[in-house]
């Protein structure tokens, strides 16, 4: 069941309030999940079921994605600021230290929590931050593209390509190596996501520069990349671990750049081992 919460965060004109959906479920050690640019906390829906019966999971919507309305005027939608309110966040639902995985920017945000030790373990898939120049052209060309097509394209339209796997595919192939998988209902609801995001513009303007070359020491930390990944190639998860030398580097076979769908036991078992 969703949820909302508001708290405050400093911003360069005084405090500002932040507001932010969640979804909660589930018993244990506390699992914060976060998703990638342009996505929802429905993307994790395949694994949380999984998760659950192990951890208590709590699955957010980014500011400015999904239900979370933007961030206050003032706030910047980069690293440090996105990091300062995901702490605010996890004082704000009583939070010490939680488990985090993330998926691309979320994955980008997990190590960057690590790196804060506001987290006691990550496991990030396919996180950004570790591309050349090229291959971060590359993907955010990819980005734009995929946000041009959800904006332009009509409800009815999206509606029925939705029913068919070759529409599915049409419409996420990007994004999961196996798109007939992802049911109608979720293909509809991620691709309004995708063209109604308030905070993509300025996420995507803010990750223009963003390099993560830290080696989050003193906690676990597990990198995990889709063999298919077509957005973030998966070589750029051997440069993750020569900047991370004692992470966990895995391989996941037949998976895209959004695996959660793609092999939902598989990812969920590799979280848990990465969150013990």
């Amino acid at each position: 069941m969703s949820a909302t919460v508001s708290f405050q965060v400093p911003a360069p004109h005084g405090p500002g309030e932040v507001t932010m959906s969640y979804a909660r479920v589930g018993r244990g050690e506390p699992l914060v999940l976060l998703h990638g640019i342009g996505h929802h906390r429905q993307a994790w829906d395949p694994v949380v079921d999984i998760l659950a019966t192990e951890r208590e999971v709590i699955a957010v919507d980014l500011p400015g994605f999904g239900a979370s309305p933007a961030l206050p005027q003032g706030l910047a939608y980069d690293l440090p600021t996105t990091g300062a309110v995901l702490g605010a966040l996890f004082e704000a639902l009583d939070l010490d230290r939680p488990h985090v995985a993330g998926n691309s920017l979320g994955g980008l945000l997990a190590l960057e929590l690590g790196r804060e030790k506001l987290v006691r373990s990550v496991t990030a898939l396919s996180p950004a931050g570790f591309w050349s120049q090229a291959e971060r052209r590359y993907a955010f060309t990819v980005l734009l593209g995929m946000r041009g097509i959800a904006r332009r394209l009509p409800p009815p339209v999206v509606a029925g390509l939705s029913r068919t796997a070759a529409g599915r595919t049409a419409l996420t192939s990007t994004i999961y190596a196996r798109p007939a998988r992802r049911s109608p209902e979720a293909v509809v609801a991620e691709t309004r996501a995708l063209a109604t995001a308030t905070g993509f513009t300025a996420t995507l303007r803010a990750g223009a520069t963003v390099r993560f070359t830290d080696a989050v020491p003193g906690l676990p930390v597990t990198v995990a990349w889709g063999a298919r990944d077509r957005l973030l190639v998966p070589r750029q998860g051997v440069r993750a671990k020569r900047i991370v030398p004692h992470a966990r580097l895995v391989r996941l076979p037949g998976c895209g750049h959004v695996p959660m769908n793609d092999d939902p036991a598989l990812v969920a078992r590799v979280i848990l081992d990465g969150s013990r």
